[in-house]
């Protein structure tokens, strides 16, 4: 039994009244969800305040309110805690519910624009190759030892995050390697977790309809790091200007990685093809199957964290070279002499990347075929750039829809097409339906050409005017390319 008083521990309240001595099953944010005997904490979100919803927590059985003002009415029968921050005690209360799962945990969060996931997917795949049992959350999935879980964020609430921690330990998992969102540190999901260390992959525009400003996005991911332990680590990437700022305030032990200067960890790539890469991590060569410098670059963070945990470096180089590519992260097919590519770029930085890695092992006589969008109600700044590094690195040029989300799409396409200037929109197609996008690339391509279809990845649906309807590119292009074969 949980009783109240005990997941308050540790926070700071400013008033209360009624129990503290109450039973508790449950704690909620979300009054539709609230049952019998859990607690509703009022959360002021960015487009929802939680405490207009007390009154149908309270109906719905209800037995404690933690809230930063008291409602207008009292009810006699129901506890009311009075917080300085909802949001920021949600996590430790959360953390109490659960008897403070994390720090039974080696919990290694990754953070930064491109590449979380490819290296959270990767070090939790080397790990259980290691018997080192393991769990991920990505935002690709939540995986806990074998058993996975659809995921609902990059990074979960607080709640779900707590429930999932006490779920890996409940399954006898050491580790856990999770993607860390800026808008969950913003939002205080991951307060109070205690991490065994950080990776810091880059930082290129994204998220600025969220944060505002670049600086206030780059401050954003150094508060994990500043909150860092003594006993922890912080890895990283000085190939990145702002590697070095994220460890300017850390009291975590201070390592760094990068392909073109000198440190704790360097990788330099020997030969790169498009079914692999040559490539030496501290002088060490290795063969692996991942394409790209900025594969390289993640392949070192996974090998810097393996070793950093205390890993045999001989362990981490065997089991680097047998591990595959994740799901929608430049995952090649080849059809009909056609290699399809499929990836999750959706930042101009992350397309740019991918786009000059496919130009570096292509020949001269191979045709690039760009389908590119970008997504409604998000940043509208990065659409032009995106469209104008595709034009600038790709033979042809598809734009069309992404994610709409409530916006017209053609609005969309009007914003990208503003970044392709007169001279080369001879290259450029547009054609709003997706799938009718993808069907013209496999139509006008021929034996040997490449096709990279950016911007969803491993997503399988398509969101349209709040609805998700079945969109898989990879499946999309494997149709097409078998109807044109029939």
């Amino acid at each position: 039994m949980v009783v109240l008083n005990d997941i308050l521990e540790g926070i700071k309240i400013k008033g209360h009244k009624g129990d503290f001595n109450i039973a508790i099953d449950g704690i909620n944010t979300d009054s539709r969800a609230v049952k019998q005997n859990d607690i509703f904490i009022a959360i002021r979100g960015t487009k929802v305040d939680g405490h207009n919803y007390i009154a149908e927590a309270i109906k719905n059985n209800a037995v404690a309110i933690l809230c930063e003002e008291y409602p207008n009415t009292l009810n006699s029968n129901i506890s009311y805690i009075l917080l300085k921050n909802s949001s920021k005690s949600l996590a430790h209360i959360a953390a109490n519910f659960y008897n403070k799962p994390s720090e039974k945990l080696k919990i290694i969060g990754i953070t930064g624009t491109n590449g979380k996931t490819t290296i959270a997917s990767l070090l939790y795949n080397l790990f259980n190759n290691l018997k080192l049992k393991s769990s991920l959350i990505s935002t690709v999935e939540y995986k806990i030892g074998n058993k996975k879980y659809t995921a609902t964020h990059t990074t979960p609430d607080a709640i779900r995050l707590n429930e999932l921690f006490a779920e890996m330990l409940e399954q006898n998992c050491e580790y856990c390697f999770m993607e860390i969102s800026s808008h969950a540190i913003d939002q205080y999901r991951i307060e109070g977790i205690n991490f065994a260390g950080a990776i810091f992959t880059n930082l290129t525009h994204d998220h600025l309809d969220y944060h505002q400003t670049f600086n206030n996005y780059r401050d954003t991911k150094k508060k994990l790091f500043d909150n860092l332990s003594k006993t922890s680590f912080a890895l990283v990437n000085t190939d990145d200007k702002n590697g070095a700022v994220m460890l300017q305030n850390t009291l975590a032990k201070k390592f760094t990685y990068s392909l073109k200067k000198h440190t704790d960890f360097k990788t330099k790539v020997i030969e790169s093809h498009l079914n692999g890469t040559l490539m030496s991590i501290n002088d060490t060569e290795l063969w692996t199957l991942f394409t790209g410098d900025f594969n390289a670059l993640n392949l070192t963070a996974v090998y810097g964290a393996a070793y950093l945990s205390g890993i045999h470096k001989d362990d981490i180089i065997t089991n680097i070279s047998k591990l595959m590519s994740v799901r929608g992260r430049f995952e090649t097919i080849l059809l009909n002499k056609i290699t399809g590519i499929i990836d999750y770029a959706h930042t101009p930085d992350a397309l740019e990347n991918v786009l000059k890695t496919i130009n570096n092992v292509r020949t001269g006589n191979q045709q690039l075929i760009t389908v590119i969008g970008a997504g409604g109600d998000r940043d509208k700044t990065k659409r032009p750039i995106m469209a104008k590094v595709a034009v600038k690195n790709s033979d042809k040029v598809i734009l069309t829809s992404d994610n709409p989300r409530t916006e017209p799409p053609t609005d969309i396409l009007d914003d990208m097409e503003r970044g392709v200037i007169d001279v080369e929109r001879k290259k450029v197609l547009r054609i709003t339906d997706r799938k009718e996008a993808i069907r013209t690339a496999c139509l006008i391509a021929i034996e040997g050409d490449i096709i990279l279809i950016a911007g969803k990845g491993h997503e399988t649906y398509q969101e349209i005017n709040g609805k998700r309807y079945d969109f898989d590119d990879r499946q999309v292009f494997v149709e097409q390319m078998e109807v044109l074969n029939n």
